[in-house]
């Protein structure tokens, strides 16, 4: 899950004085790394930029600490040869995820006539450190994307329910895009079980036991470079006992219908954001975050509307019947009809859209 920190205190230390050598070799340049700005993302002064905030906010800024599942994680130590690919699957979908918050959640507050107003907005600087260990030195693949309150050009800051409200949806669409993109440039599958829960395909169990990344007591931080941590796992590695290894569905491009209609179980209204996360968690082996949002849009399209808090909404049932089908091109929903339809691959100006069984 994308965990959202408030930053209350301009300090970026913690950050810039974290090289994460763990990942020396496995990672494409320094910890460090605009997604967008200038300067050195090592510098404390050019990082420190990035926290805007205005003279009457106490918030001055966000870390969005978007974490691989454990079992993607644990590849950093299991398959050395493969684990660059894992690593830059992992930061690419970091930024699948961010251009879907910046897009949809990234939006300020005006109140006029006793009426709240919404306009979209974007931020100035956005800068990303990417990690392999947890404090434990369990295997722990994640970034800390730190973005300000103050977008740019705006005079007030953005509206913190808006981005929390979509924290949940861009996660969906993070695991999805990384579910995908390790599928097609690594031979390991990564697929996502009806529980939610993601999966390596001939990765035992018994590794999920081994490095749990739950622990009682957070415990000191300390920076390991790249050789003492391959000996630290090795020598865990003499722990290890098998458990089990969860048998995988067949490979499909299709959702689970299941799983994509149980998403809106006990909901009154669903809105976007909503569909944008089922659609992507019933993408077992994962889709490319946008080919998922266009998809949302190519089938939903009274929800194509402003991002936000307020999002439109539709109900439940127009939600869930549009599960049940595929079909070539857009149509109208006959759902007095919808017993008849049959699979059929759907494309859009060329890019394959995966839509449910």
């Amino acid at each position: 899950m994308i965990r959202l920190l408030t930053r209350r205190s301009p300090d970026v230390t913690y950050f810039t004085g974290d090289p994460a050598l763990e990942l020396e070799g496995l990672r494409a340049g320094p910890a460090g790394r605009w997604l967008r700005g200038d300067g050195n993302p090592h510098s404390v002064s050019d990082v420190a930029r990035v926290l805007r905030t205005t003279e009457r906010s106490r918030i001055f800024g966000y870390d969005l600490v978007v974490a691989a599942p454990r079992a993607v994680s644990l590849l950093l130590a299991l398959d050395e040869s493969q684990a660059p690919a894992v690593v830059a699957a992992h930061q690419a979908a970091v930024t699948a995820a961010m251009g879907y918050l910046e897009r949809r959640a990234v939006v300020v507050r005006d109140r006029r006539l006793g009426a709240d107003h919404y306009a979209p907005a974007r931020w100035e600087r956005v800068v990303a450190y990417t990690h392999g260990v947890n404090h434990h030195a369990d295997p722990h693949l994640h970034d800390h994307v730190l973005v300000g309150s103050l977008p740019s050009g705006a005079r007030t800051v953005l509206d913190g329910w808006s981005l929390r409200a979509h924290v949940w949806a861009a996660d969906a669409l993070y695991r999805s895009h990384l579910r995908h993109t390790i599928g097609q440039s690594t031979s390991w599958r990564v697929w996502r079980s009806p529980r939610g829960v993601e999966h390596v395909v001939g990765v035992d169990e018994g590794y999920r036991v081994l490095w749990g990344g739950r622990h009682d007591e957070r415990g000191p931080k300390r920076l390991w470079t790249r050789e003492e941590m391959r000996d630290h796992w090795e020598r865990q590695h003499s722990l290890w006992q098998s458990e089990v290894l969860v048998e995988p569905p067949e490979v499909s491009l299709t959702l689970n219908e299941h799983t994509f209609g149980a998403a809106f179980e006990g909901r009154d209204r669903v809105a976007r954001r909503d569909v944008v996360a089922a659609w992507a968690d019933a993408a077992t082996d994962g889709r490319p975050g946008p080919v998922v949002e266009r998809c949302v849009d190519l089938f939903y399209p009274a929800l194509v509307g402003e991002g936000g808090w307020r999002e439109p909404t539709i109900g439940v049932t127009q939600a869930r019947a549009v599960s049940l089908v595929r079909e070539r091109g857009p149509r109208p929903l006959d759902v007095s009809s919808l017993q008849h339809w049959r699979d059929a691959p759907v494309h859009d100006n060329g890019v394959e859209l995966a839509l449910v069984r």
